[in-house]
């Protein structure tokens, strides 16, 4: 049974990506912050066994340490960096802005992905697929940016980019693959009720595209869909 441990899968993205990938079989590692008011997803745990939920700040290096050494005998094929936060708020752009909160934002963004990635390197090479798959943004994207604003969220996706593009070519050579995916304007609590996109769209277009990866890919910058977008 192929094993794929999710980050922030208490709801939103990460919680149908739970769905899905256990409805499709796979043994699926659960890790959100509070787990005791995860009240989706344990119910989502009492439809399917193969569901673990399990403790995980990713702000908490310890924690993801602690986890690591938990799993260390389970062989992982697909790690998602899911876990996320928007930082950004009415009234502290440019001029106001809130360091304190863009430190965290950055912490939870960019630091606890590559921590993660450390953590459980020896875990992917164990799998099949050894991929490590990052939840990005296309605010992230430089190239991109026509609108200015968002400076927190927008820093923090265009460090992460940098960060798993710099894993990619690292991890390479060890046969382990880094894809980076912006998923598309979801319907989430991020992403608020005029999203065009449903989370099932989404998720369902990026485990195409996790299916259908090969090393050659690793280190790319793709949309939901598979579509490659701008630096």
């Amino acid at each position: 049974m192929a094993t794929v441990l999710i980050t922030g899968a208490n709801r939103g993205l990460g919680l149908e990506f739970c769905k899905q990938y256990a409805t499709d079989g796979w043994q699926v590692l659960a890790c959100c912050r509070l787990p005791q008011v995860a009240s989706e997803l344990l119910s989502l745990a009492e439809r399917f066994p193969q569901i673990s939920v399990l403790t995980l700040d990713v702000e908490d290096f310890t924690q993801i340490e602690q986890l690591a050494v938990q799993l260390q005998d389970t062989p992982i094929d697909v790690l998602i960096n899911n876990a996320g936060v928007y930082g950004d708020s009415a009234g502290q752009g440019f001029g106001q802005l809130d360091y304190s909160t863009w430190t965290k934002t950055l912490a939870i963004n960019v630091q606890a992905p590559v921590k993660m990635a450390e953590a459980f390197l020896p875990h992917l090479k164990r799998g099949d697929k050894k991929l490590l798959v990052s939840i990005s943004s296309l605010m992230g994207s430089i190239a991109d940016n026509s609108s200015g604003g968002s400076i927190i969220y927008r820093s923090s996706k265009a460090a992460l980019n940098a960060a798993m593009k710099s894993i990619a070519l690292e991890l390479k050579e060890q046969a382990v693959g880094v894809l980076i995916f912006h998923p598309g304007w979801v319907k989430t609590d991020m992403g608020g009720d005029n999203a065009p996109l449903e989370t099932v769209q989404s998720i369902a277009g990026m485990r195409q595209a996790i299916s259908a990866f090969s090393l050659e890919q690793t280190g790319h910058f793709l949309k939901y869909d598979g579509t490659p977008l701008p630096w």
